[in-house]
This record gives C-alpha cells, structure tokens and sequence, in this order.
C-alpha cells in the first residue's frame, strides 16, 4: 500500500516540477529577447511568483485546510493553471502579460503546500519517506528544461508556456488519484495570524532566530539576481540548449540533499548555513569572473551552476529545519508559514525587482540597436550583496544546542 502511494506522491511531484522547469528558467529570455520587454519588466514578471506566494497562505488556510479536500482542490488548482498557461502566449504587452502571470503564479504556487502537506499526511514514515518522494521535484524540473531546451528548442518561444499548460493540466487530472485528503478545519475559525504564521514572530525575541530570519531575507535580495538574469546571460554568450545546460543545477541539487543530513550531523546549523551563503557568494564572484574571459568563461560559469545544490540546500532546506527545531509543536506549522512568506514572498518580490532594475541599469544599446548588457556590473553588485550578508551571519549568529541538529536526520526537505 505504501508503495504504491509513495510511486504516486513521486510522479505528482515529478509533475508539479516539470510544469515550473519548463517555463522560469527560460522565461527572462523569451521577455527580453522575442517580446523586447525592459529589465524592469522582467523583474517584475518574476516578483509575480512572489506575489503568489503571500496569496498562497490566504488561499490554502482560509479556503483549502475549510471547505476543500486537498485532492481535489489540486486537480481544479492544476486544470485552472493549464488554461491560464495556454493563454499566455497570446499576451504580448506587459499591461495584459503580468496580471495574467500573477493569476497563474496564484494557482500555481498553492499546490506546492497542498502537495508537501498532503504527502506528509500520507506517509507512514515521513522524516524517513518524504526527502526520497521530494526527490523527484529536481527530476521533473530537468526533464522539463530539458524537454523544452532539446527536444522543443523552444528558450525563446512561446512553446514554453503549452508545455507548462499541458503538464498542469496533467498534473490535475492525475491529482484525482491521490488519497482522499479531507479539510483540516472544518467548521473551525481561523484567525489571520495563524493564516500568516505570525504567531511565530514569538521566536524572533530569540536573539539568534532574529539574526537568521533578517539574513534569509537580505540574502534573498542578491539570490534572485540569478534566477531573473542567468539564461538571459547564457542566451547572450551564444550558449544553445541553455535551459537543459542550466538544468545540471538540479543534478546538484539531488546529490547535496542527499548529504544534507550528514552535513547537519557533523557540522549544527550554523556552519551549514555559512556553507550555503557563501556557496552563493562564490556562484556571484564565479559569474562575474566570468564575463569577458573568453578561456574561461564556459568551466566559470557551469561551476556556479552546479553550486546550486550547496547554495539552495545548505541554505533554504537547512534553513527551514532550523526553523522546525525552534519552534514548539503549538507554533511549528506558523513558523514554516512565516519563513516561506519571508523567502518566497517578501524576499522575491524584493530581490526580483531590483534585479529588473539592475539588468534595466546596465543595458547596452550596440551598433544596429541590438541590446546587450554589462555583465559583470549586473553579477558583482549580488556578489558584495551576499558577501555582506554572510559577515552578518557568521558575526551574530548562535548555533542552538547539538542536540537540534542531531534531531534533523532524514527530516523532510523542499
């Protein structure tokens, strides 16, 4: 019986990440290059995954753990998003194209909770069971750069947004499979605090935990330079295939979340996490060496690409089980609502939107008003960034006792 589940959860998850492989990486490019949108624009575009991610709470606690079963909601979540992909491609200008992306990003970033919760429920076993079924999130994402980048070569095409569309719509039809998941609360209030996990802000009096979630949140305004400025940086290299190239960062990601729970064991959270934020200090110095280095510029740049493994694991994941073992079982579930609203809301709107501004900054108009950018001023300002926010860290804060990271083995990932 278990089995079978476990074989399920794994192919929606492999589903769900498909869907998001398949268009973000790729998306900055397909803006700036073929609809000739600004820097600022694209910055904005992806803040609009942000903007669903502070919807997410309101949506999953007010609706979805009330009146739905996760189930269920999924496949109309999942159908919804198909449709709303599938008219992507027709928008064209920015007034129409992002409205209708952050109603997208609003169906879409919900089934990321629905999903890891209604997993969690299921598995008998799930500190021993849930990282092995997540695994398959890093599998879907590169099948579907990879589906997109060499089968469809489709980077700077609209095909992206149908291949998002036809995988959502899979990824609902095939949620009516999973097991009845009835809604948690039926009947009962909600208060907006425990919808916004703000009950946890109890933690931040803790010295150490205050220094963490201020660091999460400064370290998120460099990271999403990456995210917004990569392919479109590769695409103006020359690079073919870039979404499957940029895809190698899941390969990482696989094989460090596999030995994040040593590296927890061995190291605490502490210098874990210091191993995380200076992974992304490096993946900016690497980038910025990389620019105009002709010799070295490819070997550079696939360095950063797969540090992202130790930069998102070593961090986020890490970061997140920190969070767990802070927090009391009354609060726990706030505390991871309050720290995804800070990394996935706040954070990205932030961080994505001053990396628009910083790719809009340091754009070249060249001879036949061709665009290209200053590369090296776009990736060495994240680079400092980052460098800063790791002295802040390794400075202030505090380890909790041993025993906390011991506790995390096998404990769940992203």
């Amino acid at each position: 019986m278990q089995t079978s589940l476990k074989i399920k959860l794994s192919f929606f998850m492999f589903l769900q990440y498909f869907i998001w492989g398949s268009w973000y990486v790729s998306m900055a490019t397909y803006l700036g290059k073929t609809l000739g949108f600004e820097g600022g624009q694209i910055g904005l575009a992806y803040g609009a995954f942000a903007i669903g991610a502070m919807i997410s709470p309101f949506f999953v606690g007010l609706i979805a753990d009330r009146f739905f079963a996760s189930e269920k909601l999924l496949a109309f979540l999942g159908i919804l998003g198909g449709v709303l992909m599938f008219a992507m491609p027709k928008l064209t200008t920015f007034s129409v194209f992002y409205p209708m992306l952050i109603l997208y990003c609003a169906s879409y970033v919900p089934t990321l909770a629905l999903g890891n919760s209604l997993s969690l429920h299921h598995l008998a076993n799930p500190k021993r069971d849930f990282p092995l079924v997540k695994t398959l999130s890093a599998v879907g994402w590169i099948a579907g750069g990879v589906t997109l980048s060499v089968v469809l070569k489709g980077e700077q095409s609209p095909v992206q947004f149908y291949l998002a569309g036809a995988a959502s719509i899979a990824l609902g039809l095939f949620s009516l499979t999973l097991p009845h998941t009835p809604p948690k609360k039926t009947g009962k209030d909600v208060r907006l605090g425990e919808i916004l996990g703000l009950d946890a802000l109890a933690l931040l009096r803790k010295p150490s935990f205050a220094i963490f979630i201020a660091c999460m949140f400064l370290i998120c305004v460099p990271l999403y330079f990456y995210f917004v400025n990569m392919n479109l940086y590769v695409t103006e290299l020359g690079w073919s295939y870039t979404a499957a190239k940029m895809s190698l960062a899941q390969v990482s990601d696989v094989i460090f979340l596999i030995l994040l729970p040593l590296m927890l064991r061995t190291l605490g959270y502490k210098k874990t996490i210091f191993l995380g934020i200076l992974a992304w200090v490096t993946r900016y110095f690497l980038l910025a060496s990389s620019v105009n280095n002709v010799g070295l510029a490819t070997p550079l740049i696939f360095a950063a690409i797969l540090l992202h493994g130790v930069c998102y694991d070593f961090l986020f994941i890490a970061g997140q089980l920190y969070v767990d073992d802070e927090a009391n079982e009354r609060m726990r579930g706030a505390a991871q609502g309050f720290i995804a609203f800070i990394l996935w809301g706040v954070g990205n709107f932030v961080g994505s939107t001053l990396a628009g501004k910083s790719q809009a900054f340091h754009t070249l108009t060249q001879p036949q008003g061709a665009i290209a950018h200053d590369w090296h001023g776009i990736w060495i300002y994240p680079a400092w960034g980052a460098a800063a926010v790791l002295a802040i860290f390794l400075i202030f804060f505090r380890d909790p006792p041993r025993k906390a990271a011991a506790s995390v083995i096998g404990a769940e990932a992203k």
